[in-house]
């Protein structure tokens, strides 16, 4: 079994040097998938919404993968030549103040409008009411993520391990946005 392991872990790697949006955003598509089939699980859904799973996975594969993809690639620029904890920390905190705002109300307005297909004055609504919560509780989670990630991540890598926390994260964004309507 380790050998299979082991195979499939080196076409990854090859994968990612060869086409590393692509591998991203299908690594990040998938895991979204699975984050939501979980969170399905986890609410109490019967039969699985196979609809929402794509939608879901969907949303990783055009926006999780490649904002990360992307993102970590500007973060290397911005901070080019710069090593030690200092740095990390800066990563960390602008990570927190800029990208985590932003990933965490477009996931809401998407979950909303797209997967749920709720009016924009609901989503909007919603989006107020739920957002400084969700916003806080990120704020607790990701920045020990962020640093794990800038320390000791390898920069092709970093996208494959955010993915992969987000997509426990995302469990919690789900079962947060499909809470109880008001």
């Amino acid at each position: 079994m380790s050998e299979i392991v082991t195979v499939a872990w080196q076409r990854y790697l090859q994968l990612l040097q060869a086409h590393p949006l692509r591998t991203k955003a299908i690594t990040s598509g998938v895991l979204a998938g699975c984050s939501d089939a979980i969170a399905q699980y986890i609410s109490g859904i019967r039969k699985l919404q196979l609809r929402r799973l794509l939608l879901i996975a969907l949303y990783g594969f055009l926006h999780s993968g490649p904002f990360g993809h992307f993102f970590h690639k500007l973060m290397e620029k911005i901070f080019e030549g710069k090593k030690g904890k200092e740095t990390v920390a800066k990563k960390v905190l602008l990570e927190q103040l800029t990208a985590s705002p932003w990933n965490n109300i477009l996931f809401m307005a998407y979950y909303g409008l797209v997967v749920e297909g709720r009016s924009f004055s609901l989503v909007r609504r919603k989006i107020r009411n739920d957002y400084p919560s969700v916003q806080l509780t990120a704020w607790k989670f990701w920045p020990v993520v962020g640093w794990i990630n800038y320390q000791y991540m390898p920069l092709q890598l970093r996208v494959l391990f955010q993915s992969f926390v987000a997509s426990c994260w995302a469990v919690f964004l789900n079962l947060k946005a499909a809470a109880k309507r008001e």
